[in-house]
């Protein structure tokens, strides 16, 4: 086990023998001192380890006189032998200080695994706990430099021991809540033997045993603790252990182990089954050829008994050898063992011209194919990753990862379940992926390669022909991509022979040499292809090379040929025809990857104009197409006046709302794409305006990270327009990005240049939106006054403008502040101005935000029914499950409020499950804060404290300063019902600061 370095950084393991990586290459040191000094840094990291103390980890107590000049040189030498090191070990002040981001060290992902452990426990999620702490044990091998370390490392590594025995002990622990029980004896046996005086492991032990029937067993157990307890100390167990052997002599009740629940509340999130089981996997070819040998191991290795992890398969071999055809095949032999779903997703490897996919973006597919809403998806990496395991977990699946680039790119992608398969396919065989049976893929033997001949093009011209078919074999290099192509070419040539087309082979593969990543035979074969198509197919397989998604439907593939649909059309069936184009879908054709490198070869010099204008013909449809889809998602949208391009071809049809979101859906990598080829190839109008409308989309569905890339390219594109109205528009939506994220201040700064852009420019319009969002974005950090401010500025502009969306917008955050402000009756009449105007646009979103805001105000009144009549009527129009989790946090505030500690404290833990992997803090702080009132309430104070200790943490990474004030005001009753008078009075001091400082009444501080 070790911590995998992204491309271009290098990774950290200590926990166990010291082991550097850069990427797939294991870094050597230059020896003990290196590796202790290195340690130490790495214990230590983000602070600054002065010299002296590396000296003393280093020689212990007996230190040369060169010593600190020693460590200067080791230090330079680690510098040098590392990538990036200079940027990774700096000099501050009087020693060093090592800069490791969370994924390039295992102690910190150690760290990070247990805190969500903790998380998902206080939560009430065991099962993802129990996940998280199996991660970070999973993480051990051994102690720190253990027989090597220095007394320095070794007391670290003492505490690090610790710190793992704790977590063990709290896996043990949750596993036995969760109603295991004989399965944990061996376990419990090999660590409690391994650390015999550990009373909290003998006493599971004991329970363990006791539960799996084994009662003697279990006394006698307690026996042998006691035993040497008395022979090593001269002590006796302790009370915790005492009890539970008199607990177990009397066969207590109390100690019968709980019924494993089918599904817990709360749990992970939940799985929307639409239909049947999800499939993806493409479609078996019916003539699919040889591979005998191949199949029977990889079929063989998928019914071989899974043991205690996934099944891991990963398929090697050059390109065009036919890797993905043979794990498709073998998906469809085994689908029948796999009821909960098959899933296929291309990695894009080596797809020409288009990075790798990373696990983030492929785990946000994946999780969104078995059914998780966007606001499910948390933002990071890790979070994904635990999400991931926890809704696989049980379950039975086939996963294809085709065209892997490598082991990193795959690792974080596996599955926990021991019911699932992943098959992998790649260019290069994945030896440093733990536990995967390899399957390589070589050159089809000559006997197949000749059968996929007679299948493909009719056995009786090939056995006409066998000298020149087995030619034909060899040119093609035994790859069944060539010899598809080929034999396409001969069943369309009716009157040409094969040994015809082996001389005109053997004559271009004198001259060709396109394709690194095959033989010359491949790029032979699809030069052949080019050159006897007619000169507008040609043309046609060229330009749609360019797409930069490689995964096109008509109304894109027209858009980039200029041609109406009817005519593209039958260009794209002809190329399918040739073997040169797929389709995995009816309406949408995608290149295979060495087919796409070729068309691509084919651009230079003289057809460079054309191609130009071929990618702003597809950058305008996008704009275009783009704006026909947010016409209908989002009525009421503000008119920007700017010139959009003349119609080229015709758009796709949208009937209705469900229409424009499922084009969203088939298009949004197509258009993610398009975004960054426009910036790169200098289309600067459309690389800023393509995403004011695609943002829309992605904010809708919480795609945060492709949100804020998009904005900024837009941004930068806007500037090199030198257009000031799209600045203008670029720099408020670039701000709207920033508000998931936290940024608040940097959103602000977005929206003051684009409101002197505005006001420079006499754009009313732009002005009034960035006067609404700055009041979203103060109130955001607390500056509430300021906010109401604006806010109140923007209204009536909106209000002239005819803006009745934006209006709707605006009234929504000013009835937020005002019942901050505790003017409650004034928020609740903006709040049902707000949901009215929605109403009558049709704008569900907006209109349930009023809703929310509606029942907050209701409460401030002390109206509670009215509260729980607007929470209800709000939680039944909703599906977005982080918003609703907001109103049924509303609606646990509203029963609280009403003495119904109950249904209070049911609805919390809904609202926390449905917030938990919603990537917004604030509104994971907003809803710790009701549950620790509610656990106040029920005089549960030591959950109370736990609840607000984790809003505040919450609040503070992203400055949301109500919410930190409501934390402290959390603590400081919880501490005043514990007795803690001066604690009670120091949280309640740092809380009045923090409303003193945002002007919020003494009447709205305490709510409940």
């Amino acid at each position: 086990m070790r911590v995998d370095a992204p491309p271009g950084r290098v990774g950290f393991k200590i926990l166990g023998s010291l082991e550097c990586w850069a990427g797939d290459e294991r870094l050597r040191l230059g020896g003990l001192l290196q590796e202790r000094v290195l340690v130490t840094l790495l214990l230590e990291h983000g602070r600054v380890v002065p010299v002296a103390r590396l000296v003393e980890a280093a020689w212990d107590h007996l230190p040369p006189a060169t010593a600190s000049h020693q460590v200067r040189k080791i230090v330079a030498d680690l510098r040098r032998r590392i990538p990036g090191g200079a940027g990774l070990i700096l000099t501050d002040g009087p020693g060093y200080r090592i800069a490791v981001e969370e994924d390039q060290l295992d102690l910190v992902l150690f760290g990070i695994r247990l805190q969500r452990a903790r998380e998902a426990a206080a939560a009430g999620l065991r099962e993802n706990a129990v996940g998280q702490l199996r991660a970070a044990l999973e993480l051990w091998r051994g102690a720190v430099l253990a027989g090597d370390g220095s007394p320095v490392i070794q007391a670290a590594a003492t505490a690090l021991e610790e710190r793992r025995l704790t977590a063990t002990e709290q896996l043990f622990e949750l596993r036995l809540g969760l109603g295991e029980a004989a399965e944990l004896v061996v376990d419990l046996t090999q660590v409690a033997q391994a650390h015999p005086l550990r009373e909290t492991l003998r006493g599971q032990l004991m329970l363990a045993l006791y539960r799996a029937g084994r009662q003697a067993e279990a006394l006698e157990e307690y026996g042998r603790v006691r035993d040497l307890l008395a022979e090593e100390l001269g002590i006796d167990p302790g009370d915790g252990l005492t009890a539970l052997h008199q607990a177990i002599l009397r066969s207590s009740p109390e100690l019968a182990a709980p019924q494993r629940p089918a599904a817990e509340a709360p749990g992970p999130p939940e799985v929307r089954r639409l239909g049947p089981a999800p499939n993806s996997v493409p479609y078996d070819l019916p003539d699919f050829t040889g591979r005998a040998a191949e199949l029977g191991r990889l079929v063989g290795a998928a019914a071989a008994p899974a043991g205690r992890g996934t099944r891991i398969i990963a398929v090697d071999g050059m390109g065009g050898s036919g890797k993905t055809a043979l794990a498709v095949h073998a998906a469809h032999r085994l689908a029948e063992d796999y009821p909960d779903g098959r899933l296929y997703i291309d990695l894009h490897g080596f797809t020409p011209q288009q990075r790798p996919l990373d696990p983030a973006e492929v785990l946000d597919i994946l999780l969104r194919t078995l059914g998780l809403a966007g606001d499910q998806i948390p933002d990071d990496l890790l979070s994904r990753i635990a999400l991931w395991r926890v809704v696989t977990a049980g379950r039975r699946l086939l996963i294809l990862l085709d065209n892997a680039v490598g082991a990193d790119q795959v690792r974080p992608l596996l599955p926990a379940s021991p019911g699932c398969l992943v098959l992998i396919t790649s260019r290069a065989r994945l030896v440093n992926l733990d536990g995967a049976q390899a399957v390589s893929v070589g050159l089809l033997p000559m006997a197949d390669a000749v059968e996929l001949v007679e299948r493909t093009l009719g056995g009786g011209r090939a056995a006409a022909e066998p000298a020149a078919t087995e030619e034909l074999v060899r040119l093609c290099g035994r790859l069944p991509l060539a010899l598809r192509i080929s034999t396409a070419r001969l069943r369309n040539r009716p009157r040409w022979t094969v040994q015809y087309l082996v001389d005109r082979l053997l004559d271009e593969s004198r001259t060709l040499a396109e394709l690194s990543s095959g033989d010359r035979s491949v790029a032979a074969s699809l030069r052949l292809s080019y050159l006897v198509m007619e000169p507008e197919l040609q043309v046609a397989f060229r330009l749609l090379g360019l797409h930069p998604a490689g995964d096109l439907d008509l109304h894109s593939a027209a858009a980039l040929l200029g041609l109406p649909v009817v005519e593209a059309e039958d260009l794209l069936e002809q190329l399918l025809d040739a073997h040169l184009l797929e389709q995995y879908e009816l309406g949408r054709y995608a290149f295979h990857d060495l087919v796409r490198s070729f068309a691509q070869s084919l651009r230079g010099p003289d057809s460079a104009d054309e191609d130009a204008a071929a990618v702003e013909r597809l950058m305008d449809y996008y704009v275009l197409a783009v704006e026909a889809a947010c016409d209908l998602l989002f009525p009421g949208r503000v008119d920007l006046g700017v010139d959009l391009p003349a119609p080229g071809v015709a758009l796709p049809p949208m009937a209705d709302t469900a229409a424009a979101m499922a084009w969203f859906e088939r298009e949004h990598r197509s258009l993610l794409a398009a975004v960054r080829r426009a910036a790169a190839d200098g289309l600067h109008r459309q690389a800023a305006y393509l995403p004011r409308g695609f943002g829309m989309y992605l904010n809708m569905w919480g795609f945060s990270a492709e949100l804020y890339e998009t904005g900024r390219i837009a941004v930068e594109a806007a500037r090199r327009s030198a257009d000031r109205l799209l600045l203008r528009v670029s720099l408020t939506n670039l701000a709207v990005a920033l508000w998931p994220l936290g940024r608040f201040q940097e959103g602000i700064d977005c929206l003051n240049q684009a409101l002197g852009i505005a006001v420079e420019i006499g754009d009313r319009q732009g002005e009034a939106a960035c006067l609404s969002r700055l009041g979203a974005f103060h109130n955001g950090l607390g500056h509430y006054g300021e906010g109401l401010a604006r806010l109140e500025q923007a209204l009536p502009l909106h209000r002239e403008l005819a803006s009745p969306r934006e209006e709707a917008v605006t009234l929504i955050s000013i009835s937020s502040v005002s019942a901050l402000l505790g003017r409650h009756r004034e928020a609740a009449e903006a709040a049902l101005a707000a949901d009215e105007l929605s109403r009558r646009l049709g704008e569900l979103d907006n209109g349930v935000l009023a809703l929310v805001n509606l029942a907050n105000a209701y409460l401030g009144l002390g109206e509670h029914e009215a509260a729980l009549t607007s929470a209800q009527e709000r939680h039944q129009r909703l599906n977005r499950p982080a918003t609703a989790g907001l109103v049924l946090a509303r609606f646990a505030d509203a029963y609280h409020r009403a003495g119904r500690l109950t249904e209070a404290y049911d609805f919390g833990l809904r609202a926390l499950d449905l917030v938990w992997t919603s990537g917004s803090a604030g509104w994971k702080a907003t809803v710790e804060n009701i549950l620790g009132r509610i656990h106040r309430g029920r005089s549960e104070y030591q959950q109370a404290q736990e609840r607000h200790a984790h809003a505040l943490r919450l609040a503070e990474e992203i400055g949301s300063g109500i919410e930190a004030a409501h934390a402290l005001e959390g603590l400081a009753a919880t501490a005043a019902s514990l007795g803690e008078t001066a604690q009670a009075r120091a949280y309640r001091a740092r809380a009045d600061r923090l409303f003193d400082g945002m002007g919020i009444p003494e009447h709205v501080r305490r709510p409940g």
